[in-house]
């Protein structure tokens, strides 16, 4: 309860009553007194809930609205309280007595924002006449100041300090700390911990330095305390007599209330109202400003002091007409209902003597939202239905209560009317009218960043969802049952779905617990039988556990039971504890009293332990069924405390090796289920079943349960693909007022995993306002249960298990947790002034800059600290995430949308919308430090940076978000991105990145070893991933497609799930790409991007064995690219497999011939050094292509050395197939050759030397130079093997001990250490260059996919089953691989040649002519080149294939390959032949040459039409 005093004018306690009408359970009580005066007690408000904390926050609004009335009565001009010091010299007070001089008490406080909750003890320090100070120290910013100030304050004449302070809270003890006066600590509650945290920090003080400590924000008895202690003294007797009358004058009041409330009667005397108590101030912060929209026109006005009050406002949450209320005494209601009417609509609202209000409606008003059930004890609705209309077990429904619309909507979100009164009893249809969602103006890509009016939600609807042109329809992968009409699914059964096979043996058996448990004496004689029957039969436990367990352990727990409830007689709340668990080698059993309907965040937390040990890690013959049961009756003593029991069995299986497909139960069913399922449940698991295995996300159904209003809830989905998703589900149904009476987890030999969840609604005592009806929210429960799949277990389940935030809140702050963490600009100012000094184009500059950029990132934020800050503003998150939802929520059909807006995103209804400057204010408000600001700042570039994502799909796999990367800043990323897509999940996190529109590049999985190595990999992912996107932009020079790369960091405890990772990945990408076809499952998005766009992916670490997968998915999701959509499948789905015909090493082998070409050197007599062994893609193919004496190989066995030549048939043997050197025969060694393994240790070499480890040996063998090779060719090892710190080990008297060097594996030597070999001698071809083989056999793999049709596309690319290959498929390899060769050579003697003429350094002129290329190529893309006819066809036949233009046609290429795709294909031939040709500078006539010789050339064709000219035009 909370009183409405009188602030500085005559209505100012109407804004409380104004302000409490929106909130939720609020009752208002004025007391008829007319005009108000400051500190008069004008009424009172009360809120009801059942749960204290709920209450609490819904009063905090109140109370700080009544502390800013208070501050204004305080200083009727409406300024904050002047807080200064104050010193009264000697004279006489009112009574003639002689006051002392100079200050008593001083008054401190941490800083300014503390003085609203100190103004009330100061007033009263000036009743009191009390001489004071008052000035602010703060412990942290000023401590000297804060010293001084207690060291000085006795011998300044100060006998009491008052000190203020929040948060840390550490100025009162500080104080004591330097001062041997008396001080009195004032805990100020702060915005997050409500004080609690400034209470204990000032009240735990240490031994010898002790803190008077008031309670939190009281001033007031802070104030008085100090008098008391002052009143002690000798020399204040006047102290004395003041402080005695001020008491007096306290009982006073109380007695003169209670004559008056006995004289009176209690109705008469609350509408008059009670004796003012001056003392009733508790300052708080100022309250919100309304929102203004769904709300009361705020212009409420007293028209009489009768006890019967008539409040007249404007009542309609859409602002239609006149809404009148009246209200009917005072007595003990809990609320008054206040109905909203269309036109003159009136809705009466009486207390009665129970307590719970009944409401009705007249006129044409109508009841807004149907509550179901109504409170206990109601009896006399305002409406009930029909007598004739009964439910389908022949019962009548319970009665309905009238709920006001603003409050319930505020907090929960409904089905569309239609359906509800389908599931619910309603009055008339001509009473009930649709649900009106306010809409916004429809979004337009040109205005991508329009802001959002603050005045209420703008969530867009279908028909202005800006849409993706040309996106295809594409099937769900996850199943979801739609609600709607017709979708409902009625079981006829009324148990569980289980039967137990009876256990014929129970009641011998519990003869024999009776009697063990009468010999262990434990439990009194008398009280063994009834102990035992309770345990059999009133806990719900079914005779499967009693077959199971022995006779000790069913007395074990008996006994324990027993022992719990004596164990509540000790605790000081008498509650009854019991926790009892006990885990054998193949089943567990947990038993704990457990409140429905409420998620426990401490204790033994039995659930989480269930997913972790049991369910989680089940897979094969290692998986556990779980079956959970409430009790049916309450503990003894316990009202609201149940039992609640799990008993987790290992799974026998009859077959348990079956396809991944069969979905037959009585073959994949575990032996216990189909004994104890009936048939009713196998036919439900049997079409979930169907559903599960095509699925690559979960399958989500609900069943009604006939004669009641409890639900089933099933959930079906791949094992290992939701981790720890059982105990997650408890906290999202009871977010929504439900609670489970049976929960059963079955586990399938197919790698399926069922779940089958018994819900119902809360005791019917539950205040109906917090929870809407089961009927309306299971269907939200089960939306949520998609994205409760995608991260069950979230960084901020915490605050969602407590009911603070909800589940979209948490996920959506995880989720940027995970972005903050990848982009807090966190470098500063000096790394910008570095980077401005160097040369953004040098290679070496931007590598040396990234090095920089990555230890200052390690050394600064790290997860859990970011995680920490955002953890202290859930406030915050809230706000951040309403913006977000109001641009990113579709709402898809309108009014009769049967998924309208979520609890959380129903806030939009009440709570402002803030635009990015409102947001921006906000947090620099809030935020207590620059690294607070920094990171919840964050946010908003997230919010701002989102075209488009899944986020609000029904169903979904993962959550992916398609990023605008303009955010990036440019002094740390000066090649910018054209697209981005960050994906999150449970098992990963992972970016795709591209740096055009059109461009291609491979998926790679990264895995951890550790903790520690996941802390590096997950700092380093964004920035590897770009570098690796970076180096394949530059070595797509020559082809049509742009560098990309995704990289998919798998989670610490997620090892081992690379392909659910992978298809999850791909899967929730592919949201973004589909246009969506199946409403209610994949509904449409709103897409800021408005462009079509074409990813193009291939193989890569880790991933290699999934792309056929991938390939056949975006097959079935009905993606027209499905044939181009990845690269390296199987020749069966018209892949061209590098490793098996050698594309990559083609091209490396193109350059080390070119060497040898130059230098004339004989390729049998080079000593070649290579890392990456036989086993691998590019090193067998360099040792099958390769005629060169191999001396050393290094591979992931180890170290394979011979300087004598390592014998070339026992090589090719093993490249052959595909064999580590560890299979190498060691007898075809010379007598100076030697093999380390990895394992090995100890091991002396032939020339003395002993290596102690084969690890470290192999890991830094390519660092021992010496003169024993002549060329060294890298085809495996990690990135940057060799860098500027171990290059100079390779350099001995400024010479380089390898001549010659071809990088073939990605980034293997950093750009630094290439430029010192190369200063040392070293000819040295960087990646970029020599390995894009790969690429150009990717791009003409893509080109084919996209000029066939899909019958022409399986007729001439895609192998038999049989093995047949196709005459074209064979023919079109060669050409691939001559196309290879050329551009290899082409670009070779293009660098050789611009070496001599410059002496660059071939690295740098790599990257250079890259750059040129690339440049070039965007330049011609966009000139009226394109636009002739004439020249574009002929730059095409030259650029296609020769074979691919004789089969399909030029003209029907160009029809079926997307323009964007062709374009590329023209700028990137144009632009790579003429730098090849003219260089990386060329003079500026040599682009107009080049082209007059191109179209010279044109003219001379027969078949021409006109004069060709350069602009584009003919004549």
């Amino acid at each position: 309860m909370l009183n409405i005093l009188g602030g500085s004018g005559p209505t100012s306690h109407l804004t409380m009553t104004e302000k409490a009408l929106a909130v939720p359970g609020a009752s208002i009580h004025l007391y008829g007194k007319g005009d108000a005066r400051p500190g008069r007690k004008m009424g009172h408000v009360t809120v009801v809930t059942d749960d204290m904390s709920v209450a609490a926050s819904r009063m905090a609004t109140l109370i700080n609205l009544a502390d800013l009335i208070k501050e204004e009565s305080l200083n009727p001009q409406s300024e904050p309280p002047h807080i200064h010091a104050r010193q009264k010299d000697s004279q006489r007070g009112k009574d003639g007595s002689i006051r002392v001089q100079g200050p008593l008490v001083a008054v401190t406080m941490g800083s300014k924002s503390d003085s609203s909750v100190l103004a009330p003890g100061i007033k009263l320090l000036e009743q009191l006449e009390i001489p004071f100070t008052v000035t602010i120290t703060s412990a942290h910013r000023t401590p000297e100041k804060m010293m001084t100030f207690a060291k000085e304050a006795a011998d300044k004449g100060i006998k009491v300090i008052i000190a203020a302070a929040g948060g840390a809270a550490h100025l009162p003890g500080m104080i004591a700390a330097n001062t041997w006066l008396p001080v009195i600590g004032v805990p100020v509650r702060a915005s997050v911990l409500d004080g609690h945290d400034s209470l204990l920090s000032i009240v735990q003080m240490p031994r010898g330095c002790p803190v008077a400590t008031v309670a939190i924000n009281n001033s007031i008895n802070a104030a008085q305390l100090a008098v008391r202690i002052l009143a002690t003294g000798d020399v204040n007797a006047d102290i004395r007599k003041r402080l005695k009358r001020h008491l007096e004058d306290q009982t006073s009041t109380v007695l003169e209330d209670s004559v008056k409330m006995e004289r009176l009667g209690f109705e008469a005397f609350c509408s008059q109202g009670a004796s003012n108590n001056p003392l009733d101030m508790v300052p708080e912060l100022p309250t919100p400003q309304d929102d203004g929209n769904g709300g009361l026109d705020r212009t409420l006005k007293f028209l009489d002091a009768s006890p019967e009050a008539r409040l007249n406002g404007n009542a309609n949450g859409n602002g239609n007409g006149n809404g009148n209320a009246n209200a009917n005494g005072t007595g003990n209601g809990d609320r008054t209902h206040y109905g909203n009417g269309n036109g003159n609509g009136n809705a009466f609202a009486k207390p009665n003597p129970n307590g719970n209000s009944n409401g009705g409606a007249s006129s044409n008003g109508v009841i807004d939202v149907l509550s179901y059930p109504p409170p206990v004890g109601n009896e006399n609705s305002g409406f009930h239905p029909p007598s004739q209309r009964l439910n389908s077990n022949g019962t009548r429904w319970p009665p309905l209560k009238a709920v006001p619309l603003a409050s319930y909507y505020k907090f929960h979100r409904v089905p569309s009317i239609d359906y509800l009164t389908a599931m619910v009893e309603t009055p008339d249809q001509n009473d009930v009218r649709p649900i009106e969602l306010p809409q916004s103006e429809p979004t337009h890509v040109e205005e991508p960043h329009e802001k959002s009016p603050s005045d209420g939600i703008h969530n867009r609807i279908l028909e202005q969802v800006v849409r993706t042109p040309g996106r295809q329809p594409s099937p769900q992968p996850t199943h979801l049952s739609v609600p709607g009409p017709g979708q409902h699914r009625v079981l006829q059964e009324q148990g569980s779905g289980y039967v137990a096979p009876i256990f014929e043996g129970k009641e011998q058996q519990m003869d024999q617990v009776m009697d063990l448990i009468e010999e262990k004496g434990f439990i009194p004689s008398e009280f063994v039988e009834s102990e035992t029957n309770w345990f059999y039969n009133e806990l719900g436990i079914d005779d499967m556990y009693f077959q199971t367990e022995s006779v000790e352990a069913i007395v074990n727990h008996i006994l324990s039971l027993y022992a719990g409830k004596i164990a509540a007689f000790a605790r000081d709340d008498g509650r009854l504890e019991i926790r009892l668990d006990k885990e054998a080698a193949d089943h567990a059993v947990y038993i704990d009293t457990s409140k429905p309907g409420v998620s426990v965040t401490d204790g033994p937390r039995y659930e989480q332990r269930i997913d972790e040990k049991y369910i989680n890690g089940s897979l094969g013959d290692s998986s556990y069924r779980v079956e959970s049961f409430r009790s049916a009756s309450h503990l003894p003593g316990e009202k609201d405390q149940q039992l609640r029991c799990y008993f987790v069995y290992r799974c026998d299986f009859a077959y348990p090796n079956p396809g991944l497909e069969e979905t037959n139960l009585d073959i994949i069913g575990e032996k216990r289920f189909l004994q104890k399922a009936t048939q009713n449940t196998k036919d439900i698991y049997q079409e979930v079943m169907n559903h599960a295995v095509t699925r690559t996300g979960p399958v989500i159904e609900n069943f009604e349960i006939e004669g009641s209003r409890e639900k089933r809830l099933v959930i079906a989905y791949r094992q290992g693909s939701a981790m720890g998703l059982f105990s997650a589900l408890s906290d999202l149904y009871h977010y929504y007022g439900a609670t489970s009476s049976r929960k059963y987890v079955e586990q399938f030999s197919n790698g399926i995993t069922i779940m089958s969840i018994y819900l119902r609604p809360l005791s019917q005592a539950a205040p109906s306002m917090k929870h809407p009806p089961i009927e309306a929210s299971i269907h939200q429960i089960m939306k949520e249960v998609s994205l409760l799949y995608c991260i069950p277990q979230n960084k901020f389940q915490g605050h969602f298990a407590s009911g603070r935030l909800s589940l979209q809140e948490t996920i959506y702050a995880h989720c940027v947790w995970v972005f903050v963490g990848h982009f807090l600009n966190r470098l500063g100012s000096e790394y910008t002034s570095l980077a401005s000094i160097l040369d953004p184009n040098s290679s070496a500059h931007a590598e040396m800059l990234s090095k920089i950029k990555r230890r200052l990132r390690t050394e600064t934020f790290t997860s859990d600290y970011i995680l920490e800050i955002i953890n202290k503003y859930p406030d915050l998150v809230r706000a951040l995430y309403l913006a977000f939802a109001n641009t990113h929520y579709v709402q898809t059909r309108g009014e009769q949308d049967d998924f309208l807006p979520t609890l959380s995103y129903l806030r939009l209804k009440e709570d402002p919308i803030l635009d990015d400057k409102q947001l921006k204010d906000k947090v620099s408000k809030l935020v207590v430090n620059e690294h607070d600001e920094m990171v919840m700042t964050a946010f908003r570039v997230f919010n701002s940076a989102v075209l488009k994502t899944n986020f609000y799909t029904p169903t979904k796999v993962a959550l992916s978000f398609r990023l605008n990367p303009t955010f990036l800043p440019e002094v740390e990323y000066p090649q910018p991105l054209y697209g981005m897509f960050l994906v999150i999940s449970s098992e990963f996190r992972g970016f795709h990145l591209r740096f055009r529109d059109i461009a291609r590049g491979g998926i790679r999985i990264v895995k951890s070893r550790n903790k520690e190595a996941y802390s590096i990999n997950a700092r380093s992912l964004f920035d590897e991933n770009y570098n690796l996107a970076n180096t394949q932009q530059r070595k797509n020079k020559d082809i049509p497609e742009g560098g990309s790369k995704g990289v998919i960091l798998l989670d610490v405890h997620h090892q081992d799930k690379v392909r659910v990772a992978f298809e999850k990945y791909i899967d929730s990408i592919m949201d973004l790409l589909l246009k969506p076809a199946s409403p209610g499952i994949k509904d449409p998005i709103v897409d800021l991007h408005g462009q079509e766009e074409i990813l193009f992916m291939g193989p890569d670490e880790n991933t290699a064995d999934l792309v056929n997968w991938a390939t056949e998915h975006a097959r079935k999701r009905g993606a027209s690219w499905w044939k181009s959509f990845f690269t390296g499948k199987s020749p069966k789905l018209g892949g061209i497999p590098h490793d098996a015909y050698g594309m990559t090493t083609l091209s490396v082998r193109e350059y080390i011939l070119g060497i040898y070409r130059k230098l004339s050197l004989d390729e049998t007599t080079v000593r070649k050094l290579q890392t990456g062994g036989p086993d691998g893609d590019l090193g067998s193919n360099e040792i099958l292509l390769g005629r060169e004496k191999y001396t050393a190989i290094v591979d992931g066995a180890g170290v394979l050395v011979d300087p004598q030549g390592l014998d070339r048939t026992e090589l090719l043997r093993l490249a052959k197939k595909r064999a580590m050197i560890s299979d190498y025969d060691t007898s075809k060694l010379s007598s100076m050759g030697y093999r380390i393994l990895v394992d090995e240790s100890n091991v002396t070499l032939p020339g003395g030397e002993v290596v102690n480890n084969g690890m470290i040996f192999r890991n830094t063998f390519h660092l021992r130079g010496g003169n024993q090779f002549d060329v060294f060719v890298p085809c495996g090892g990690r990135p940057e093997s060799i860098d500027l710190s171990t290059v100079h080990r390779l350099i001995v008297d400024g010479k380089s001990t390898i001549p010659y060097i071809v990088e073939g594996a990605n980034l293997f030597i950093t750009q630094d250490a290439k430029l010192r070999l190369e200063k040392a001698g070293c000819i040295l071809y960087k990646d970029a260059s020599a390995n894009k083989g790969g690429v150009t056999s990717s791009s003409l793999e893509v080109l084919a996919s996209l000029s066939f049709d899909d019958s022409g596309f399986e007729e001439n690319m895609c192998i038999r089953a049989n093995g047949t290959v196709p005459a074209f498929y064979d023919a079109y390899v060669k050409e691939v691989q001559e196309t290879i060769k050329k551009n290899a050579a082409l670009e070779f003697e293009a660098i050789w040649r611009e070496h001599q003429q410059t002496r660059i350094a071939r690295s740098t002129l790599s990257d250079t002519l890259s750059i040129a290329i690339t440049k070039l190529d965007e330049e011609l893309q966009k000139t009226e080149l394109w636009n002739n006819a004439e020249l574009r066809r002929s730059v095409l036949q030259d650029a296609l294939p020769k074979l691919l233009l004789e089969k399909v046609g030029l003209d029907l290429i160009v029809q079926r390959v997307p323009d964007k795709y062709l374009r590329a294909i023209f700028g990137s031939y144009l632009a790579s032949r003429f730098v090849y040709e003219h260089g990386s500078s060329p003079s500026q006539f040599a682009f107009f040459e080049f082209m007059s010789k191109r179209m010279a050339r044109l003219n001379q064709q027969p078949g021409e039409h006109g004069t060709t000219h350069l602009n584009g035009g003919s004549a």
